[in-house]
C-alpha cells in the first residue's frame, strides 16, 4: 500500500509539474508583443481605432502595444533603439535612420500622394513662386518628407538649398511661427497642410506634383522580422483591409479621426482625399526612388555617409 501511495504521489507530482510547465509556456506565448509606432494621423491610427488587428493577432499569441510619435524621425529612432517593432514614416526619415545605423526593413508602401505635402505662404504674402524664396526663412521639420520636397522645388526653380534660410521646427511650433510671420514660408504635410489652409487662408506655393512621390512606408526592425514574420504579415494584412475600407468611407473616417487628431472633420476629409490607398509590396522601382533621395541628401551634406537602400529591402521569403 505504501509503495502504491508513493507511486501515486510521484505520478501526481509529475502531472502537476507538466501542468505547471504548460501553464508557464502558455503564459510566455501570451506575452508575445507587437509594439507599433504610429503618428497622430494616418493609416495606423485608423487601424488602432478599429481594433481589428488585436483580433487577428490573438490566435497567434500576440498582444499589441501602441505608441504615438509626432513625426517619422523620432518614430524611427525608437525603432533604432529597440523601443518599437513596427511603424510608418515618409520617404526621408528612413534615409536618415539607415545612415544612423537603424536596423530597419522596408516592408510595404502607399502609392504616390504628391498633393499631400506643400510649400505654404501666408494668404497676403507677396511671394508668388518658389523662385521668390531666395533669401527667405522657410520652416520645415528636419529629416521629414517635406525636406526633400523643398530641395526638389528649389532645384526646379533654379535655386540651391543654400539660397534659403531653413528654420527647423516641428509642426506645432512651425504653425505658430508661420501665423505670427516669423517665417516666410512653411513646408508641411497633411493634415497640417489642410488645417493651415482652412484656419489661416494659407496659399500653396507648390505641392509635390511633378516633384516628389510622397510615399508612406511601413517598416519593422530586422530582429522582429526575423523572429516574427507571421505577425508582420498579419499587421500588413490588417492595414490593407483598413485601407480599403477607408478609401470608400472618407467622410466616416474623418468623423472618427476628428476627436483624436483634434481637427475638424472637414479638414481631415480634405486631407484624406489627397491621400493614396492600397498597400503595395516593396519594389525595385520604389527602392531606386529612395536611393535618389539618399544620394541627394548625401551630396548636400545632410546625410553623413552614402547608403545603399536595397540593403534594407525585405527579401523574398523573409
Amino acid at each position: 500500500m505504501t509503495a502504491r501511495r508513493s507511486l501515486l504521489k510521484t505520478v501526481l507530482a509529475a502531472i502537476a509539474a507538466v501542468a505547471l510547465s504548460s501553464s508557464f509556456l502558455f503564459a510566455e506565448a501570451q506575452e508575445k508583443t507587437v509594439r507599433i509606432g504610429f503618428q497622430k494621423y494616418g493609416k495606423l491610427v485608423l487601424l488602432k481605432g478599429r481594433g481589428t488587428l488585436e483580433d487577428k493577432l490573438k490566435p497567434l499569441g500576440y498582444k499589441v502595444v501602441w505608441t504615438e510619435f509626432p513625426s517619422g524621425p523620432p518614430l524611427l529612432e525608437a525603432l533604432n533603439v529597440g523601443a518599437i517593432d513596427f511603424g510608418v514614416a515618409g520617404e526621408t526619415p528612413p534615409i536618415f535612420a539607415q545612415a544612423a545605423g537603424a536596423p530597419l526593413v522596408y516592408l510595404a508602401y502607399d502609392p504616390p500622394a504628391p498633393q499631400g505635402e506643400a510649400i505654404l505662404v501666408p494668404k497676403d504674402s507677396k511671394l508668388t513662386s518658389v523662385a521668390d524664396l531666395k533669401g527667405k526663412k522657410v520652416a520645415l521639420n528636419k529629416g521629414s518628407n517635406v525636406h526633400y520636397l523643398l530641395v526638389r522645388a528649389l532645384e526646379k526653380a533654379g535655386l540651391k538649398y543654400t539660397d534659403i534660410q531653413p528654420v527647423f521646427l516641428p509642426p506645432s511650433d512651425a504653425l505658430a511661427a508661420f501665423t505670427r510671420g516669423s517665417v516666410d514660408a512653411w513646408v508641411i504635410w497633411d493634415p497640417y497642410e489642410a488645417a493651415a489652409e482652412a484656419s489661416t487662408g494659407a496659399r500653396i506655393l507648390a505641392d509635390g506634383t511633378d516633384l516628389v512621390a510622397n510615399h508612406q512606408f511601413y517598416f519593422s526592425s530586422k530582429a522582429f522580422l526575423n523572429t516574427d514574420s507571421k505577425a508582420v504579415d498579419v499587421v500588413l494584412e490588417a492595414l490593407n483591409e483598413a485601407d480599403e475600407w477607408a478609401k470608400n468611407n472618407i467622410e466616416t473616417v474623418a468623423e472618427q479621426l476628428s476627436p483624436s487628431v483634434g481637427l475638424p472633420a472637414s479638414v481631415l476629409a480634405a486631407s484624406l482625399k489627397r491621400e493614396s490607398y492600397g498597400l503595395k509590396p516593396i519594389s525595385d522601382e520604389v527602392i531606386a526612388s529612395q536611393q535618389r533621395i539618399a544620394d541627394t541628401f548625401h551630396e548636400l551634406g545632410l546625410v553623413p555617409k552614402a547608403i545603399k537602400v536595397s540593403d534594407v529591402q525585405r527579401k523574398p521569403g523573409s
